[in-house]
Order: structure tokens, then sequence, then C-alpha cells
């Protein structure tokens, strides 16, 4: 058989003929209704009234987005409640970028669309490190020290419009994640995913997570300041097949019971060759392309092949983890290195280089990617040029009767063992 697998702005065909493959990937629900699933969220919202009473005689309100490293619909979402908004005389878009760079223009025009000029809003960029845009609302038990864009806390309404997926130390996106890591300072965002190193932090996991209940506390802190949130699920073709509104907490709790249907994913069996393919966005750099990888380790059998495809024409999109995976010895030397930091100082990026180390030290590696073949080798990974000569060295490695999984949209497919 030949298979067709996402590579960049294109596509690379494997030549599988004899081999024992299987493939998998969450495709949702089938047939979509984007307007009845909206429809119904936006009508019957989960413990707030419509938006349009919430937004009723507000003098100003802030709408926070997602960038450009989530495929949340926004601009849909956005013309579907064009009418709501437009009773607003004040209103502002900002863009929720956490501790990711600043969006672009032509990213923020694809996230928005024309909506910031069908509206007369401004459009801001939320920028972590920018101590004049910050206000402290407090400390979380965890030790937390929140500090959050001052647009958001001032905002008489906020809306956040978000997308709930997998997440591999928060448990899942969405929800508390618009403000916490979206529009927090640096030191809030790295205090809370340090929290990443301690046990319970894992895909698809909230009860007991140190990170996401850390994120509650967070929230919590806003006191009754007004929020209404629209929560989605999107399947592997980017369309609405989950609508939730109302309540940020409560939106959310639904948004995270539909996800666990779309993306979860039944496979035969753990695999000795795992091949995790990385969609758009996910394939926009390392730093996403990550995820690829902590979903697909679940269905790799110990001492496996591991082969991340994600051409990531951004580049790392984050140096501290390449700095530590290349500045250790070996890969056993990135855990100890960390905790010789002064005073433990944890820094975005550190959970990243941990978790790839903990995988290298149990099993191979490889990359299909753009990036530079010296700079793989130094992060203990092994390049190759392309997909099917990876496949065709991992079954040599491994014997032609291996069985091979492909993981077709791996940051978002969650493999369910029998």
């Amino acid at each position: 058989m030949e298979l067709r697998v996402h590579y960049g702005d294109g596509e690379q065909v494997v030549d599988l003929t004899g081999v024992d493959v299987e493939v998998a990937r969450s495709e949702g629900p089938g047939e979509v209704d984007e307007v009845t699933a909206l429809a119904g969220a936006l009508g019957s919202p989960i413990g707030s009234p419509p938006l349009a009473d919430f937004l009723a005689d507000a003098a100003d309100a802030v709408v926070i987005v997602n960038d450009a490293k989530r495929a949340t619909p926004t601009a849909r979402i956005l013309e579907f409640i064009e009418d709501e908004l437009s009773a607003v005389p004040d209103l502002t878009f900002i863009i929720a970028t956490g501790t990711h760079r600043a969006s672009t223009p032509e990213e923020i025009e694809r996230i928005l669309g024309d909506a910031p000029k069908r509206h007369g809003a401004r459009v801001v960029v939320h920028d972590c490190r920018d101590e004049k845009s910050l206000e402290t609302l407090g400390t979380t038990p965890r030790g937390t020290e929140v500090r959050f864009n001052s647009l958001v806390t001032g905002a008489s309404r906020v809306v956040i419009i978000g997308s709930v997926e997998p997440h591999y130390f928060a448990g899942f996106t969405g929800g508390r994640k618009a403000f916490l890591p979206g529009v927090a300072a640096y030191e809030t965002v790295c205090r809370n995913h340090s929290h990443t190193l301690l046990p319970g932090t894992h895909l698809m996991s909230l009860e007991g997570n140190p990170v996401h209940e850390d994120m509650m506390d967070a929230i919590a802190l806003l006191g009754d300041r007004a929020v209404f949130s629209i929560m989605t699920v999107i399947d592997g073709k980017h369309r609405i097949c989950g609508a939730f509104a109302g309540d940020l907490n409560g939106s959310f709790d639904a948004a995270v019971e539909r996800s666990r249907e779309v993306y979860s994913v039944d496979v035969s069996g753990k695999a000795e060759i795992v091949v995790a393919v990385a969609l758009n966005p996910a394939d926009s750099d390392l730093y996403q392309a990550h995820k690829a990888i902590e979903s697909s380790k679940l269905a790799l059998i110990p001492g496996g092949v591991l082969i991340l495809v994600a051409a990531c024409r951004e580049g790392f999109g984050n140096d501290v983890f390449v700095e530590q995976l290349q500045s250790a010895e070996s890969p056993p030397d990135v855990a100890r290195n960390m905790k010789s930091k002064p005073g433990g100082e944890y820094a975005i990026g550190d959970h990243k280089s941990v978790k790839l180390a903990e995988l290298v030290m149990e099993s191979d590696v490889w990359m299909v990617t753009d990036l530079p073949s010296r700079t793989i080798k130094d992060m203990f990974f092994k390049p190759y040029p392309s997909v099917q000569a990876a496949v065709d060295a991992a079954l040599d490695l491994k014997g032609d009767d291996t069985r091979v999984l492909f993981l077709m949209d791996a940051a978002n497919t969650v493999p369910r063992l029998p």
C-alpha cells in the first residue's frame, strides 16, 4: 500500500508494500453542522445568561482569543456572534500569546478575519514581559503569583473564545488556559509550568494534576469578574463538532467530555515503530511538535522507534529546551543539569527537555524535519531526509515483520489501547 503523509506545505508518499501497518487518526463524528452546534451552545448557555444579555449595557468588553499556535476557528465564531458584539461601544480583541512570540499582522488577520474593522475594535497582542500591562491579583496555594493583563482585569465584561484539545501536561487546552498562560506574566507562567515536573501531569488528566489545579486556583482570583466562555471542540478537518458556552468552568467541563470522545482513537496495541505525523499548527516548530511525541509514545513499546514527522518551518520555537539537551553529555544529565540550576530556577522549556531526555533513555527518537541535522543529533535524536527513509531504516533495525503504527494527526490523537 501507499500512504500519503502530510509534510510542510505538501505531502510525502510512503510505499508500505508488505508492511504490517496500522493507520489511526481522530476523524471526529462525520457530518458536522457548525451553525447548529454554535446555535445550540449560545441558545442554552451553561450557568449564564445568553451572550446578548451578558453584554447588555456594557460600556466595554475584552474578547480573548487564541494565537496562531492553536487551530481554533476564531474568525468563524466571531461572525456568528457579530450582532452581540456590535452592541458594545468599546471593544478590544486580545491575542492570548502566553509566552509565545508576538503574532504577525498576517496571523492576526487570519485569526480575527475582518471582525476588528466591522466593530471598530482595537487589537492587542499580549506581551507576557510588559510589566506596565500587568496587574497582580494574588498568590495561589502553590505559590504562583498571579499577574494578568490589566486590559482583561479592568474590563467590565470578558468573553473568551477557545478550543479544548488534549494537552500533555495540563490535561486539556481551553477554559482556564485563556488566562493562564494566555494573558499572564512570564513569571506566572513559569511558576505554574514548573509543576509539570511533579506527579500527575498527564495527557487528558485533570484530577490530581498540579498544573491544572494551580490554573484553577489562579482564575479563582478573578473573583466575581464577569466572564462568558465559548469553548469548541474541532475535528481532524478543523470543523466545529462540539460547542459549549456560558460559565467558564461549566463550558470547559462539558467541552472536556466531548474532547475525550473526539480525540481518543482505538489502536490494536502498542507497536515497536510509531510514526507521529504533526499537522498544522503543531508542525510549525519543534516546541509545538513535541505534543505529537507525547501522545504517540503512549502506543510505543519500550525500546521501540518513534519517528516524528514535522517540517518545523519556524524553527525550534524555544531555545531553552534545545540548549538543555545540547549542553548535556548524555540524556540522564539533562534532569541533573536542570536540578543544579541556581535556586532550582525553572524556565519555559525545561519540562520538554526532561520529558524528551526520559524518552530517549528508553527508546529511539528519529525525526523527519527541515531543522538542521547537526542540532538534531546534538539533542540525541536521529534525523532522516524522508518518511520513507526513516521507516525503511526502522524496519531494517526491528525486522520486516514488525508492526508500524502511523498516527496521522499525532498531536490531537490519543491512542486508546485494548
